[in-house]
C-alpha cells in the first residue's frame, strides 16, 4: 500500500505572494480546510509543506503555505502532485477503497476463473467503473454494483466479480 495519497495537482500560481491554485482529486474538496501539513512530489521527492491558508475559486483550491511567500519559490511546483499521508488521509466508510489500494488487483470470477488486473477506476458519477485488462490485452469494463463486485479483499489484492451476461463478448 502507498504511504501517500494524491488530494491535488498543483496546476499554476496564484498572485504574487506564493499562493497555489490545486485541481483537487479528492472526493471532498472541504477536507482542504482541515488540512494542515501535505508534501509536494516534485522529482521525486516529498517537500513537507504546512497550509497556511484556503480558499476556494471555481472548481481550483487556493492554498498558500507557511514555508513560502513569493511567487518565485512556487513556481517550479507547477504540475506537481499535492499528497498527504495515509493517517492523514480521510477515512473511508464501509466497502470504499482508495483507488491506489484497487490499482493492481487480481479480478476473479465467482467461479474462480482468472479474468485480469484491475488497471484504472473510472468515476461516472452514477457507479464506478473498474477497467479490468485481460490476459489477452483487451480492455473488460465492470461496473460497480452490487451485482457484479462481490467482494474486495485489499490485504489479497483480489476483487471478485460476477461477470453479467454479454461482458465479455466483445
Amino acid at each position: 500500500m502507498e504511504d501517500f495519497l494524491r488530494v491535488g495537482v498543483i496546476t499554476q500560481t496564484h498572485g504574487l505572494k506564493g499562493e497555489v491554485k490545486v485541481f483537487p482529486t479528492t472526493d471532498d474538496v472541504n477536507r482542504f480546510r482541515k488540512l494542515k501539513n501535505a508534501y509536494i512530489d516534485f522529482k521525486n521527492q516529498k517537500v513537507s509543506v504546512t497550509i497556511n491558508r484556503v480558499s476556494f475559486f471555481k472548481q481550483y483550491v487556493i492554498l498558500s503555505f507557511k514555508e513560502y511567500t513569493d511567487i518565485n519559490e512556487v513556481e517550479k511546483y507547477k504540475k506537481c502532485d499535492l499528497l498527504v499521508t495515509r493517517e492523514d488521509a480521510l477515512p473511508l466508510a464501509d466497502n470504499e477503497y482508495y483507488i491506489c489500494d484497487l490499482i493492481g488487483c487480481s479480478v476473479i470470477s465467482d467461479t474462480d476463473e482468472e479474468i485480469g488486473t484491475l488497471t484504472d477506476v473510472l468515476q461516472t458519477g452514477a457507479n464506478d467503473v473498474y477497467v479490468v485488462k485481460t490476459a489477452d490485452n483487451k480492455e473488460l469494463l465492470l461496473p460497480v454494483i452490487d451485482e457484479c463486485i462481490l467482494d474486495v479483499d485489499i490485504d489479497q489484492k483480489i476483487i471478485k466479480a460476477h461477470i453479467m451476461k454479454g461482458l465479455l463478448d466483445l
